[in-house]
């Protein structure tokens, strides 16, 4: 069988009666997250693909082949080009930042070391932390370091396995701008496992759900998030992320005014420049509707759109709405199945979307 693209392709089997047969593409140049509850198997691809754990299969990153068992190719994983970042940073305690980025550069062995390390501490904003040992530093700090030893070797790729899930809320929320950032500018595959709806929704390209050591769902985040919380019974809230681009500030009330499809946003202007795409979250419980066009409302968003479909919720008292702003904009409501019954709504109707701007994030 051959294969054209950046594949990970991984088949185990264990003892305890866990089976691993997942077979997923990984893009070039972004995030291909891999999403799902606790024991489903994500780590293990990660460990299978990276040659920590030895699975059956094809691995083809960054244009590589690191295995094919069918031409009997199989790479050690000290000769991967390979970033790999541990959900503990996993620092050397008796050495001090500086140290231990350098203890990350013996596996390079090339020229441009120095370097390499230097865009790494600016890229990761540590500069002022090189001097400080590991036992001064916060959560937050630790894995900034645990990260930029993971760049220092110039990797073709990085896997990192749940980095915030041993952080706090407030660490978490610390260190994804520097997440993001990497994103952008390494442009390099990286493979990122999480069970964080907020993770997903802010740094995945590419989307893959995983159960019971299987893929369930992949394909782009918005689409494949759709899905996900449309059939979610629980454990996920359900939600919607939408596209959208900077079209106009508002610098008197502190506003920015963004387009997503056939719908228009009025958002917190959080600093952003006109032109620049972002993703906006919208919880289901925080959008309403009405089948005549509201007036003289505090609620700054409101649109017209159609009611694509209705479907029950986890009770009988609830009911979800898909909402069709056109252009791809896909939006999901929560409300009483009582209001759904005294309005009249029905699939295809025309209906109009309120959403308040302190509630799109």
């Amino acid at each position: 069988m051959k294969f054209e693209e950046d594949r990970i392709r991984v088949k185990l089997r264990r003892l305890a009666g866990f089976e691993l047969d997942v077979d997923i593409g990984v893009r070039a140049g972004g995030v291909t997250a891999l999403f799902g509850p606790s024991g489903c198997g994500k780590t293990t691809v990660l460990r299978s693909a990276a040659g920590l754990e030895r699975a059956q299969g094809y691995v083809r990153i960054a244009g590589k082949v690191w295995q094919d068992d069918e031409k009997g190719i199989f790479v050690p994983t000290c000769e991967r080009r390979l970033g790999y970042v541990f959900q503990e940073a996993s620092l050397f305690a008796h050495l001090n930042v500086e140290q231990n980025l350098h203890y990350g550069l013996k596996r390079a062995r090339d020229a441009g070391g120095q370097k390499r390390l230097d865009e790494a501490v600016e890229l990761l904003g540590i500069g002022h932390l090189l001097g400080r040992r590991v036992n001064e530093l916060s959560g937050g700090e630790r894995q900034r370091c645990a990260i930029a030893r993971s760049l220092v070797i110039c990797p073709a790729a990085l896997f990192m396995d749940e980095p915030l899930a041993a952080l706090d809320h407030a660490r978490r929320l610390e260190i994804m701008p520097w997440l993001e950032r990497i994103k952008r500018e390494l442009n390099i595959p990286v493979v990122y496992v999480t069970h964080s709806e907020e993770e997903v929704l802010r740094l995945a390209d590419t989307l893959v759900v995983m159960k019971n050591g299987r893929v369930v769902l992949e394909g782009g985040v918005a689409e494949v998030w759709h899905q996900v919380s449309r059939q979610s019974s629980g454990g996920v809230k359900k939600s919607s992320m939408v596209q959208a681009v900077v079209a106009e500030r508002d610098a008197e009330w502190g506003l920015l005014k963004v387009l997503a499809g056939g719908a228009c946003f009025w958002v917190r202007d959080e600093g952003f420049a006109i032109g620049d795409r972002l993703r906006l979250l919208i919880d289901a419980d925080d959008v309403s509707i009405s089948v005549h066009k509201p007036s003289q409302t505090s609620i700054q968003n409101v649109f017209e759109c159609r009611a694509a479909d209705i479907f029950a919720g986890s009770d009988a008292a609830r009911r979800f709405v898909e909402l069709d702003a056109g252009g791809g904009c896909e939006i999901l409501a929560e409300v009483t199945a009582r209001a759904i019954y005294e309005m009249g709504i029905s699939p295809g109707m025309r209906i109009w979307a309120q959403i308040k701007s302190v509630s799109v994030h």
